[in-house]
């Protein structure tokens, strides 16, 4: 079955390795720096949170923490 979506979509349980997974990790940090989420990305490309999650750290990007806005305590 053909991947569909973007560019970075990819073949379900597919390894990912040499050039095509440097060209899939470099559009991920891109996206996730420019403010994306890693779900969103996991789900933009087919592959899982784990995935995603790997690669990033694997590529040095700091991970924004958890969460929103947290709620302040009323004076």
């Amino acid at each position: 079955m053909p991947a569909t979506g973007t560019a970075t979509s990819t073949e379900k349980g597919r390894r990912i390795v040499g050039s095509e997974r440097q060209s899939l990790a470099k559009d991920l940090v891109k996206r996730y720096t420019s403010g994306e989420s890693i779900r969103a990305l996991a789900a933009s490309t087919g592959r899982s949170y784990g995935f995603v999650h790997r690669v990033l750290t694997e590529s040095g990007v700091q991970l924004r923490q958890r969460g929103g806005a947290r709620r302040r305590k009323k004076a």
